[in-house]
């Protein structure tokens, strides 16, 4: 293998999601403590225990002051203070800064995915080299899945006036439908491209005005099929206040 392989870890955001209501948090949801480290910190020795990772990126925000800390003593590491507004515009700012060729390798991974195992990792970055589009961890569905209803509607006794429904009933969420899970992925990271791609993929929804929730939407804009790779449960993204403990048995 000649071409190097870079992991960018988008780190510029807050995660407002994961503190519960009325909670203060001092701190971003990446530097929060995890089996006594920053999430960050594992999410990044999540990546380098594959040694075919040349170098792990960290993007964080200009006024960043916890990233350095967190990353203290870590081999093969760069604290990047390229961070933008978007996670789009953090991962093609960390490209930019990264100097990489276009046929060297990406993968990007969620600061707040600290439990992706060695295994997984391995998979992806085994499969991705021998394709010519990358791919990206992900899960199979198996729940069923339904779709919320933007606005309540009345009921049939509702419009006869046989129902009395409180007013706030109205503000919960109700099913609009049960939708086919065939073919259902649920997209995980790392996402693993080659930079070239990468790079004129992002530039091109942004000209476009394309939504990027994850690099591999960037590339199917494009026009490109992103392999799936099989991934893990224990991959989970840190998302709810209720994450934290389920993730902190698990490390």
């Amino acid at each position: 293998m000649t071409d190097s392989l870079i992991a960018i870890v988008p780190a510029a955001g807050v995660g407002q999601r994961a503190s519960r209501a009325g909670e203060a948090c001092p701190l971003p949801k990446q530097y929060r403590q995890l089996a006594g480290q920053p999430m960050l910190r594992h999410a990044v020795l999540a990546l380098l225990a594959d040694p075919r990772i040349a170098q792990v990126r960290v993007a964080v925000s200009a006024d960043d002051t916890w990233a350095a800390v967190a990353l203290t003593g870590l081999p093969r590491v760069q604290c990047r203070p390229c961070g933008g507004p978007t996670r789009a515009d953090t991962v093609a700012a960390a490209l930019a800064d990264s100097g990489a060729s276009d046929d060297d390798w990406i993968l990007v991974h969620d600061a707040a995915r600290p439990g992706l195992p060695a295994d997984a990792l391995a998979r992806l970055i085994d499969v991705c080299l021998t394709d010519a589009v990358g791919g990206l961890l992900a899960l199979r569905v198996a729940d069923t899945v339904k779709s919320e209803r933007a606005d309540r509607e009345p009921d049939a006794s509702d419009a006869a006036g046989d129902t009395v429904v409180p007013a706030e009933s109205s503000e919960r969420p109700r099913v609009r439908a049960t939708l086919d899970r065939d073919g259902l992925w649920l997209a995980q990271t790392p996402q693993m491209f080659r930079a070239g791609l990468l790079r004129a993929a992002l530039a091109s929804a942004q000209s476009s005005g394309v939504a990027v929730t994850d690099e591999a939407s960037a590339v199917e804009a494009a026009g490109h099929k992103p392999l799936l790779v099989s991934g893990s449960l224990l991959n989970f993204k840190v998302t709810w206040p209720e994450d934290f403990e389920l993730m902190e048995k698990w490390l």
